[in-house]
């Protein structure tokens, strides 16, 4: 019994929740506003949570015949690079949650695939891959520092923000490169 108990302190943090907290009968519920860090992989290459950052979870749990609805929001703050200029970006994401923790023996193992529905295991709910997949669905795939960001010059790097509106560069055909150098050495002579 003892070797039950360390398991399920070891299993205990702020992504997890007990069920026993909230009783197996259909209609009870609790609420739970939590701090968790934000585990490794909270985002994509561009733009993330940093590994540690807080996540703000504010979920109400709901028994239900099949098991525990879990339902509310988690904020985060972003971090990453513009995709067009590299600049750094820092916002807030908020990203709803609602998903169904089905019991041992429901209705649902009969109803449904075993990676379909998420599971209580022994008492517990571990909230954490819900809420990472529901911020990485939220996530841009090419983020933006804004809307109307124009990038980069492809031949000098500057942004083209900062640049003059008649910036250009002079590009010459390289079949022609020969006789420019030809003729410019010609000038100087002269």
């Amino acid at each position: 019994m003892s070797q039950n108990r360390e398991a399920r302190t070891a299993h205990v943090g702020p992504w997890v929740i007990d069920t026993r907290e909230i009783g197996h009968r259909a209609g009870s519920s609790r609420a739970y506003a939590r701090r968790a860090p934000a585990p490794t992989g909270f985002g994509l290459e561009m733009i993330k949570v940093p590994d540690g950052e807080p996540v703000e979870l504010d979920l109400l749990a709901e028994s239900v015949v099949e098991g525990v609805l879990v339902s509310g929001t988690a904020v985060a703050t972003l971090v990453g690079e513009c995709v067009r200029c590299l600049d750094p970006i820092s916002e807030e994401v908020e990203v709803e949650v609602r998903e169904l923790f089905a019991y041992p023996d429901s209705a649902t193992d009969v109803s449904t695939d075993e990676d379909e529905v998420e599971r209580v295991v022994h008492d517990l709910i571990d909230l954490e891959p819900v809420v990472r997949d529901a911020m990485l669905l939220s996530l841009p795939s090419a983020p933006l520092c804004s809307p109307d960001c124009q990038g980069l010059c492809s031949r000098c790097g500057v942004k083209w923000a900062e640049l003059a509106l008649d910036h250009t560069h002079e590009t010459i055909d390289p079949r022609w490169a020969a006789l420019q150098e030809r003729f410019r050495g010609t000038e100087e002579e002269k």
